[in-house]
């Protein structure tokens, strides 16, 4: 199991009077990630099976933020099988007691400080065109890493079998590179 605190620069991220341990999920974390997830009322919501298992099986490519030992936020993330340079995000999600304190970009950053140093090169990710927050916190993510940002249509709304459902956008970020101050 990985474990970060998220201290030093990462803190510039955090509100000062609050560490959180940033480490691998376990699959007893699944529940508490769907919670997360269900309240955010923002994602696509997935069953408590899908977490837990992603909890188990996909781990070393996953991040969850606990404060008092208690899951606040997570990133799920793999790794793809015919592109294992690219590790693809599939959610991010902060309890709402912890919004506003910088907790999803210190959970990216935690992230992929370890998964660059295992040859990932690219955060890849979807995004409707509404989603302004996802579009910001990706945006500071390619900043903070001083790379660039190439975007792409993946799933057009057609494709979605749900009537409504917007263009999946790919966001595909880097190439990424090991750096000395994760905050730099």
């Amino acid at each position: 199991m990985h474990r970060w605190r998220a201290e030093n620069s990462l803190l510039r991220f955090l509100s000062m009077s609050v560490t959180h341990l940033i480490e691998s999920p376990t699959k007893a974390d699944g529940a508490q990630l769907w919670r997360i997830a269900r309240d955010s009322a923002k994602l696509d919501l997935n069953s408590p099976y899908a977490y837990m298992l992603w909890c188990r099986d996909f781990a070393e490519t996953s991040v969850v933020a606990r404060e008092d030992g208690k899951a606040v936020g997570f990133v799920i993330a793999y790794r793809r099988p015919d592109a294992p340079e690219a590790a693809l995000v599939w959610q991010v999600a902060v309890d709402a007691s912890q919004r506003g304190k910088g907790l999803a970009g210190a959970l990216l950053d935690g992230l992929y400080t370890r998964l660059v140093d295992q040859g990932v090169r690219y955060l890849e990710t979807t995004i409707t065109p509404d989603n302004e927050a996802s579009i910001r916190l990706f945006t500071s993510f390619a900043k903070r890493w001083n790379t660039g940002t190439e975007t792409s249509v993946l799933f057009g709304a057609e494709e979605f079998p749900e009537a409504g459902h917007l263009a999946e956008e790919l966001y595909r970020i880097g190439p990424l590179s090991a750096r000395k101050d994760p905050g730099e």
